[in-house]
């Protein structure tokens, strides 16, 4: 039902789905609990959010903070993001490095981005339309980032979008994670 792509970065895995077509269109199984168990996937997911966005708008780099860290499902229903995730788990052999992906409606894969990753992309298109699952709810006062220039990240545009919150988060030298390690 899916193919797990492991990436460089450990927990992080790309899933390339299904997809079942006929002259009335297409089904894409997003989430099956059970499959996802085989592939070591153990979270309930809890929320899910959709997220517009127009061209040029980079959002992240995002996590939320123990005790209610959030591990990802993250899949592009519409347009195309150059995704990125960062490894902000003290003691991890990945610790301080980050992953590309291009997630779009035409590859139709799905990511799965574990607690004690920071996330975060680019639009690469209007009216990009983001669906994700999240294991935690959204609590406000726990949510956190790094910002989105103080790695060296190719966002691949000069000028992105970004929210003021955005911004003013501070740099990856200057962050001390609340995430541990555990292999």
């Amino acid at each position: 039902m899916y193919e797990a792509i492991e990436t460089s970065l450990k927990g992080c895995i790309k899933l390339i789905p299904k997809v079942f077509e006929d002259n009335r269109g297409i089904s894409i199984k997003i989430y099956h609990k059970d499959e996802y168990k085989k592939m070591g996937i153990k979270e309930d997911f809890v929320e899910d959010l959709i997220v517009v966005s127009n061209k040029d708008v980079l959002r992240g780099l995002h996590f939320q903070n123990p005790p209610y860290g959030q591990a990802k499902l993250i899949f592009c229903m519409k347009g195309k993001v150059m995704d990125v995730v960062l490894d902000i788990r003290k003691g991890s052999p990945s610790y301080g490095m980050y992953e590309l992906f291009e997630l779009s409606e035409e590859n139709k894969h799905i990511l799965y981005v574990p607690e004690g990753f920071a996330h975060g992309y680019i639009s690469l298109q209007d009216e990009t339309i983001l669906m994700y699952k999240m294991s935690s709810l959204y609590m406000p006062a726990y949510e956190s980032g790094i910002k989105w220039d103080s790695l060296g990240i190719p966002w691949m545009i000069k000028k992105p979008i970004i929210s003021e919150r955005d911004k003013s988060f501070i740099s990856f030298k200057d962050f001390n994670s609340n995430f541990v390690y555990q292999d």
